[in-house]
């Protein structure tokens, strides 16, 4: 389990004005950083150290007497009539771990206690006390110490204390102190309390009467507050997070709960002053061979709910609403596995209105998921049932999911020492969604008669059958691979109340050929005094399918794929199960490879092909084995006898420089149909940039919705840098924007600052949001946010998780752990 900082406010928050003067606590002075065991960092400065220096502490002076035994080390010694015992000079002290060091000890004739004149030092297994008096006894663990400085050299931390008692082996008591995580000669946080207690056995301290100091300004106040001083989990209350959400304020008070050493538990309150209180929680659990999680939310009235809601939602001021979501993975053995999975959320807007952190993508779905796999030397079998709740509001029929229910898999692969192959492949999946039509197909949708596409009204199973065989030739300069598959499918369909005159059973058997054929040529080359070994790469693809007709087939789980540089050698063109599409196409390109002779490591790699086509492409969507598309462009890349041209470029320019380039040439229209351009500079210091461009025809990417068609050329630029300004500080930036349509999609700005004890981050973003609907921009909307993290290291963290946004907004950063010190 993941470690979690606790922080307990068992009385409620308030602010430090609330405090009155008898219950002010007034620690000492700090001490220099010398008297610190602090060592500030040389040229031996560990990389990426946040911290100006480090604690460290020197070795004992005397050697560890007997169990139970006391070594002494003095300048002079004097006994007095009554049996007591006066050290003087420089007087050292060891019993087990603990030293005493002191100008002046005196020892009663009971040797039960020894009274000390500081200045003075206790230390004890990497702590350090300094004071100006002390007692301790000789039988146990007792101690006291006046006007006290105390370090924690493996917690990193220090503090202050009018008096300092050890009442136990790890536990220390201290009267108005202070405790932080700041580098000595920093006291840019602190918490001063009246009572504090430090148990580092537990790993936690309590305080009453505690403020927090922030640059020596209080802003809280906590009668009782429980804190970790190491990276033990302990319960208690997080950090509050605090924002606006809509018209109103939003507080979040997290409650974390360390049930056991295999099971947490969080419990958040959140109070949002325009909708209500709505309570959330996250259990967690890890069992010897799995693991699991349980979250959720739930609202029980809503007084936003309806005023948020788009035009023609079903949502309705006073709501109730929630989202749950179970998440187990295991493993029966070596072999197999299994995951559970199931969530769900009252309408397709809750995540939009309570659940996006910033730095998430967009919730777009809730999962549930019953899945169990073994995977075998030769044979790999899948048993699973799964489905989902798409997240819009409102959702349209034909937007709905299929469910499997179930779908089972078997796929085994034989090899042969000549270079034969066979392979199995099958898989039965019963298809089930619940749509709400009449008989025709038609539903209402934002004042609007829609229809469920006949291809998608049928549920129903489907039994896939795809063995296939092949041999492939390895050699040193080329290599050989005719393959021959079989796509045998069958469908047991159920229309239900709609009319329609199609078949229930349908089979479909044909064959899927193909040939690859490749070389490979190599010289070594010599530039700029490096060496090199550069090869030539020709290959040659071959692919049939012949045409069947699929018209009456459903469309459960399949869509047609955009013409790329792996369709070149793909036979393929469309995903899922229930389309296969016709081919009879010869693909032909080149690549070259410059590969560092020591290393081997590509520095440059550039590819280009192309696919002549022998007939035309029938079967689409549709899936009409005999006639073509009624649209011109649709029309035009099903007759084409050439593909676009397809070029790529990958090239490492130097140990700081990459860019990447795709594109797609029509020769016959004299017209690019995609271009993809990146150029990454990643600077040894950790700086970062990227800049990018994108273009892409109208209609490129195939969509089977008309509101998911794109009715416009795209063309975007984007630029992202990372700068690591200085050990600590950290600036990222970002913008995307659309040319076509003269706007920005997306800008961000943040700033990182990771000191020794304390993290920051701010990040502003705006973008824009389609609304699920991409054939026009008039429906858009803009959203924006800010979000600021602040971390007090060693008493947790202030604001939400930014978790990896900031690595996620900038490809190649990689940010700093805020924890680090």
């Amino acid at each position: 389990m993941g470690n979690r900082s606790s922080w307990t406010a068992l009385a409620g928050l308030v602010t430090s004005s609330m405090v009155t003067a008898p219950l002010w606590a007034a620690p000492p002075e700090s001490l220099p950083a010398a008297q610190l065991d602090w060592h500030p960092w040389g040229e031996d400065r560990p990389e990426g150290a946040v911290c100006r220096g480090y604690y460290q502490m020197p070795a004992y002076r005397l050697e560890a007497p007997a169990e139970g035994k006391v070594a002494s080390e003095a300048d002079d010694g004097q006994y007095g009539e009554d049996g007591e015992t006066v050290l003087s000079g420089e007087v050292v002290l060891r019993r087990d771990d603990t030293q005493l060091e002191a100008p002046q000890v005196r020892v009663p004739a009971s040797r039960e206690r020894v009274t000390a004149v500081g200045p003075l030092a206790l230390r004890d297994r990497n702590l350090l006390v300094r004071g100006d008096a002390a007692s301790f006894s000789l039988d146990s663990e007792a101690a006291s110490i006046d006007q006290a400085h105390y370090v924690a050299h493996e917690q990193r931390l220090r503090g202050d204390a009018v008096q300092l008692a050890r009442v136990a082996e790890g536990r220390y008591q201290l009267t108005e102190a202070s405790f932080t995580t700041c580098e000595p000669g920093s006291d840019l946080w602190r918490l001063v309390g009246n009572d504090i207690v430090l148990d580092r056995q537990s790993g936690f301290g309590t305080a009453r009467h505690a403020r927090l100091e922030v640059g020596e300004v209080p802003v809280f106040y906590w009668p009782w507050v429980r804190f970790p001083i190491d990276d033990r989990r302990q319960t208690g209350f997080l950090w509050p997070t605090l924002g606006t959400s809509g018209n109103g304020l939003d507080y979040a008070q997290p409650f974390y709960w360390n049930i056991a050493p295999n099971q947490d538990a969080t419990i958040t309150p959140r109070v949002i002053s325009d909708r209500g209180l709505l309570l959330g929680g996250e259990y967690r659990y890890l069992l010897p061979s799995a693991a699991g999680t349980v979250e959720g939310a739930y609202i029980a009235d809503d007084r936003r709910a309806g005023d948020e809601a788009s035009t023609y939602s079903s949502l309705e001021n006073g709501d109730a609403r929630w989202y749950f979501d179970y998440r187990h993975a295991g493993r029966v053995d070596e072999r197999t596995d299994y995951r559970l999975r199931y969530g769900a959320a009252s309408d397709g807007r809750y995540f939009d209105d309570f659940g996006q952190t910033f730095g998430k993508s967009d919730t777009q779905n809730m999962e549930r998921l019953a899945l169990i796999e073994y995977r075998g030397d030769t044979w790999r079998l899948e048993g699973k049932a799964q489905g989902y709740q798409v997240l819009d509001d409102p959702l349209k029929e034909n937007d709905k999911p299929f469910y499997r229910l179930p779908s089972l898999t078997a796929q085994a692969r034989w090899q042969q020492d000549v270079g034969f192959y066979e392979e199995w492949n099958a898989n039965a999946t019963y298809f089930w969604r619940d749509i709400e039509s009449d008989e025709q197909g038609f539903y209402d949708f934002k004042d609007q008669q829609r229809q469920v596409p006949l291809r998608e009204a049928a549920n129903g199973a489907r039994l896939q059958l795809t063995p296939a065989v092949g041999w492939r030739a390895d050699t040193t300069w080329g290599f050989l691979e005719p393959r021959l598959q079989l796509h045998h499918t069958n469908y047991e369909l159920d229309y239900g109340d709609r009319l329609t005159e199609r078949d229930e059973s349908l089979t479909r058997t044909l064959p899927v050929a193909s040939v690859d054929a490749g070389l490979v040529f190599e010289r070594d080359l010599d530039v700029g005094g490096d060496a090199y070994r550069q090869t030539l790469e020709p290959r040659l693809n071959y692919a049939y399918v012949p045409a069947r007709d699929q018209s009456e087939f459903p469309d459960f789980d399949t869509s047609e794929l955009a013409f790329s540089w792996n369709q070149l050698w793909s036979p393929y063109r469309f995903s899922g199960g229930d389309r296969v599409g016709d081919l009879n196409r010869l693909s032909y390109g080149v690549k070259s490879r410059f590969l560092e002779d020591r290393s081997g490591r590509e520095r440059l790699s550039f590819g280009v092909g192309q696919a002549a086509y022998f007939e035309d492409r029938h079967v689409d969507m549709q899936g009409d084995s005999d006639t073509l598309p009624d649209d011109p462009e649709d029309r035009y890349r099903a007759t084409r006898q050439r593909s676009p041209w397809v070029t790529q470029l990958d090239w490492q320019i130097d140990d700081h420089w990459r860019t990447r380039w795709e594109w797609l040439y029509d020769d016959h229209k004299s017209r690019t149909e995609s271009t993809g351009f990146d150029v990454q500079y990643r600077a040894e210091a950790g700086h970062v940039l990227n800049l990018g461009y994108r273009w892409q025809l109208e209609g490129f990417e195939p969509a089977e919705d008309l509101e998911d068609t794109r009715t416009y050329d795209l063309e975007e630029f984007s630029a992202s840098f990372a700068y690591k300004a200085m050990n600590r500080l950290d600036l990222i930036g970002g913008v995307r924007y659309d040319n076509t349509n003269d706007r920005m999609l997306e800008q961000l700005a943040g700033v990182q600052w990771n000191d020794c004890c304390y993290g920051l981050q701010l990040v502003w973003r705006e973008w824009i949001d389609d609304e699920g609907t991409a054939n026009t921009i008039e429906d858009d909307t803009t959203d924006r946010g800010l979000f600021l993290r602040f971390v007090f290291k060693g008493l947790g963290g202030v604001g939400g998780e930014t978790g990896d946004f900031f690595a996620s907004a900038v490809p190649g950063y990689r940010g700093t752990d805020l924890d680090r010190r």
